[in-house]
């Protein structure tokens, strides 16, 4: 979904059977975008394609493009001015991969389950915890006792102020009360 010039949503996940996760992430996106209108799409899991990793296990790609081996696997989110990466990745215990990371951006991991070590140091990652990556050109991770399901989220920076207030983000405090009364004036896109 892109919340630009305004779109009011909700979430209503519906599941008959079994564990469901969600993670619902924002891209900020720049100043000159902001105002472009507002869209949505539905994207299911069968149109995220999957690549099995050398070195062991998966990963999904969601946003941006995955390169292995001069094979690149382009997600069904992409063509974004930030050019985000978003990758699913699950390693069974012990198993060691490399994730290219992009020459600029900003990048992150996400541990939903397990842990693992991250890095050339070998920093752990436990359960529920969020690693931020320094620049470089990929990142190792290793998978712990029982394996991890991680998040890999990369995006190029912005380098503009950012102002919030509830669910509006915009660049200065100006933004935000017209983007405030724009909503209180019924101005806003409904979506599902």
């Amino acid at each position: 979904m892109t919340a630009g010039r305004g779109i009011i949503h909700s979430e209503m996940p519906q599941q008959a059977e079994g564990r469901m996760r969600g993670f619902q992430l924002w891209i900020n996106l720049p100043a000159r975008e902001k105002m472009k209108p507002g869209a949505w799409r539905d994207i299911p899991s069968r149109d995220i394609p999957t690549v099995v990793l050398a070195g062991g296990g998966e990963l999904r790609v969601i946003a941006g493009a995955f390169e292995q081996l001069g094979e690149v696997t382009a997600g069904p989110v992409r063509g974004l001015s930030t050019d985000p990466q978003y990758y699913d990745v699950r390693v069974p215990a012990g198993a060691s991969v490399t994730i290219p990371t992009p020459a600029g951006h900003n990048a992150f991991l996400y541990v939903y389950e397990g842990a693992a070590s991250v890095g050339d140091d070998a920093r752990r990652l436990p359960f529920r915890s969020a690693g931020l990556l320094t620049p470089g050109e990929s990142v190792r991770i290793t998978a712990g006792e029982a394996g991890v399901k991680l998040l890999f989220l990369a995006g190029k920076p912005i380098g503009e102020p950012v102002v919030q207030y509830g669910p509006f983000v915009m660049n200065t405090p100006q933004e935000i009360m017209q983007a405030i009364e724009d909503y209180n004036a019924g101005r806003l896109v409904v979506a599902g």
